[in-house]
């Protein structure tokens, strides 16, 4: 029984292989975007240690919520 779901219907031969090459493909994948991330994030850390002071312009706030909160009044 177990031999026969190996062998998949005398397809196994064909289907094990494609599975395997995409699970070497995916995992081969998957280690080179992590280490591109993890170089990433190191370069982002370096670039941004200090933390950096945001102004907010009031003026540019206000005008917005002017705008959405006026209603048109229709005739």
């Amino acid at each position: 029984m177990y031999i026969e779901l190996l062998t998949l219907g005398g397809y196994g031969q064909f289907v094990w292989p494609a599975f395997i090459f995409t699970f070497v493909s995916c995992l081969c994948l998957y280690i080179k975007t992590k280490k591109e991330l993890d170089r990433e994030e190191k370069m982002f850390i370096k670039a941004f240690e200090q933390p950096q002071i945001i102004v907010v312009d009031k003026r540019r706030e206000n005008k917005k919520e002017v705008l959405l909160g006026s209603k048109i009044q229709s005739s």
